[in-house]
């Protein structure tokens, strides 16, 4: 009798060191779980910090796009100012041609 008992009470601890072995697996994987959690939020604050590093760089050639822009108009108002020179140049030669005095050949 005592030996069966015996029995039954090693039976209950092995019982009881199994139940013990199973909640420290299951706190394995829940840590193991959490630490993937977090992987996966550092990946998502990565593809954060690159698409933001990706929005910079646009803003920047977007940016870099317009002073071209702007440089090219100035170039343009620029030539545009030569030609009025050059035309206003020749309209005053053309003046000087017409006087009086050569047109009479003098």
């Amino acid at each position: 009798m005592e030996n069966r008992d015996e029995r039954e009470r090693e039976r209950e601890r092995e019982r009881e060191r199994e139940r013990e072995r199973e909640r420290e697996r299951e706190s394995e994987r829940e840590r193991e779980r959490e630490r993937e959690r977090e992987r996966e939020r550092q990946r998502d604050r990565e593809r954060e910090r690159q698409r933001e590093r990706e929005r910079v760089r646009e803003r920047e050639s977007e940016r870099e796009r317009e002073r071209e822009r702007e440089r090219e108009r100035e170039r343009e108002r620029e030539r545009e100012k030569e030609r009025e020179r050059k035309r206003e140049r020749e309209r005053e030669r053309d003046a000087v041609q017409r006087t009086p005095d050569n047109i009479a050949g003098k």
